[in-house]
């Protein structure tokens, strides 16, 4: 029973120093002893880091809503845009997936995103009605598909014309006709605090990076980039071992965590203390040299820094983990 016990402690002792040594030891940061990490009670965000409080009606929104006659509005910014029978702008996921159809967008993703049900639908004049089709979602329910990319309102978009839901974190574009992305994937500026992260290259080309990447910046020099060319990010108010975050609620709509990115889905950036960080909201956030990663709203397109220096708090990250540009 001895021998047992104390293979069991030994197993758990190295596990313990595994993580020390990743996140602190090496930097001569005392041990915590297993102390909670992370700010208290924050706010959980909803999927693709923005939450739910997109107005009191934002829950009523939520039940899906036919698209009726489709029509094709002509956006200055953003050329032509498919819109429902009542003027309102439908929009895309790039999580989601057109071959073969299917939504990713569940839960509190779908108050901030109402769907568009497939019931009633009838293609734009002019355009190609073979491309208006539907999918079943994972509660068994019909959404409208054009070009197999699910629909999809904005609870913000308050009036017909509205777009305010273009470029949202990266990931959410009004829809062509076709069912691309209106625009070329371009946001137009009018999402506020919610982004206008456009995750594209100029002419409109997805770049083609890996999860976490290295990009020469004219003033900068090197800099982290995630896979969609966006500035990565770090908080000088959080810590590395233990690891926390000053950065919850509000903070987290300009400042959206990096996804857990694989190590092997790098290029070019420092492998120690590349780990996981399980935030106390429930998030799960990727860590450079143990230190949090984010990217920033403001951040419109993809090479852009307009978080560097912000609050003298934020900053671009090195491929080493450091504070780009930061005062000593």
């Amino acid at each position: 029973m001895n021998t047992w016990r104390n293979a069991s402690l030994a197993v758990t002792a190295t596990a313990v120093l595994a993580l020390t040594t990743a996140c602190g030891q090496d930097k001569g940061v005392e041990n915590p002893n297993g102390q909670a990490v992370g700010a208290a009670n924050p706010a959980a965000p909803a999927d693709g880091g923005y939450g739910s409080d997109y107005g009191a009606g934002a829950a009523d929104q939520a039940a899906a809503k036919p698209g009726g006659q489709l029509a094709v509005w002509d956006s200055k910014e953003l050329g032509k845009v498919v819109t429902d029978s009542a003027g309102f702008t439908l929009y895309r996921f790039d999580k989601d997936t057109a071959s073969p159809p299917k939504s990713n967008c569940e839960g509190e993703c779908a108050k901030a995103w109402p769907v568009v049900a497939a019931g009633g639908a009838s293609a734009a004049p002019g355009t190609d009605a073979s491309l208006i089709g539907e999918v079943t979602r994972a509660d068994g329910s019909k959404q409208l598909t054009i070009g197999g990319w699910p629909m999809y309102r904005f609870a913000k978009d308050t009036k017909p014309g509205d777009a305010k839901g273009q470029g949202v974190g990266g990931t959410w574009y009004a829809s062509a006709p076709d069912g691309k992305k209106a625009g070329g994937g371009a946001g137009v500026g009018s999402g506020g605090d919610y982004g206008d992260g456009a995750a594209e290259e100029a002419g409109g080309e997805a770049a083609d990076l890996a999860g976490l990447s290295v990009r020469k910046d004219a003033k900068l020099g090197e800099i982290i980039v995630d896979k969609n060319g966006m500035t990565v990010y770090r908080f000088k108010k959080d810590s590395a071992w233990p690891m926390k975050t000053a950065c919850t609620g509000e903070c987290l709509k300009k400042w959206p965590v990096v996804d857990p990115v694989a190590k092997n889905d790098t290029e070019g950036i420092l492998k120690k203390g590349f780990v996981t960080f399980s935030r106390p909201d429930g998030i799960k956030q990727q860590t450079i040299d143990c230190w949090p990663i984010y990217t920033f709203s403001g951040d419109a397109k993809a090479g852009d820094t307009n978080g560097q220096g912000v609050g003298g708090t934020w900053y671009a990250v090195s491929p080493q983990g450091k504070l780009v540009g930061a005062p000593k």
